[in-house]
């Protein structure tokens, strides 16, 4: 693979700032463990329904630290210098992605295991549960991507609280039908909610693949978008 190179360079930078990195996979955990004690206020707050809405906050963070690596880059001249090696957009973005892609495998089963063991319950296909939330974590990777190389370091964080709120907001830790309006009709849009219902119901009602077959195409239409999103943003980079 032509972007190999790159693929350790961005791994080295993740894990040369382990507080980050630390935080990144760590914080989902105690606010799993956190919201969890509120069990018995509602059935919301079960381990079995946190733990997708859990997931994708931990993906947010993940997004976020993409975005900075790679709007930092484009600050340096490090990025000049690779726009000059003979890689393609495609490459970058595996070499932006893959080494993150790692990081929200751990942190799904992290957070899977962590639930497990507070007693989470599952009707349906854990494998399944996690595929969902695979493909959540490619598209907020992408984004990320498309973050990073049109923001600079600065904006981001304002980008990153739009994206953590409209995540929250699709349900991660409330049921939406509570809130309804115009809140529930804007994230029925969004890939968030559907990946949370799907997971959900794989969790609670056993559903397979067929039975989740709506929301898993939004989730997918919506990652591969980013990813060629992603690409082109990184095309139109090169070009400048």
């Amino acid at each position: 693979m032509r972007s190999a190179e790159l693929v350790k360079r961005n791994l080295k930078e993740l894990l040369r700032d382990p507080l980050s990195l630390g935080l990144t996979i760590g914080l989902p955990v105690v606010m799993l463990l956190i919201l969890q004690g509120l069990d018995g206020v509602d059935e919301f707050f079960s381990p079995t329904m946190l733990a997708p809405g859990i997931a994708l906050f931990g993906f947010v963070m993940l997004m976020f630290s993409s975005a900075m690596i790679l709007s930092k880059d484009r600050e340096t001249a490090l990025f000049a210098r690779l726009l000059t090696t003979p890689l393609r957009s495609r490459d970058f973005v595996a070499a932006y992605s893959l080494p993150f892609l790692a990081v929200a495998v751990v942190q799904g089963v992290i957070v899977f295991a962590v639930a497990g063991l507070l007693g989470l319950e599952s009707e349906g296909s854990i494998g399944l549960v996690l595929l969902v939330l695979l493909i959540m974590a490619i598209f907020f990777i992408g984004l990320g991507m498309i973050l990073g190389s049109l923001l600079k370091v600065a904006p981001l964080s304002g980008a990153y609280s739009a994206v953590l709120l409209l995540t929250i907001f699709s349900g991660t830790w409330f049921n939406l039908d509570s809130i309804g309006g115009p809140i529930q009709t804007v994230e029925n849009l969004l890939p968030f909610t559907h990946a949370l219902e799907a997971a959900r119901d794989v969790l609670t009602d056993g559903a397979g693949v067929s039975a989740i077959a709506t929301d898993l195409y939004w989730v997918l239409g919506y990652t591969l978008v980013a990813m060629v999103l992603a690409g082109m943003t990184f095309q139109s980079r090169m070009l400048e």
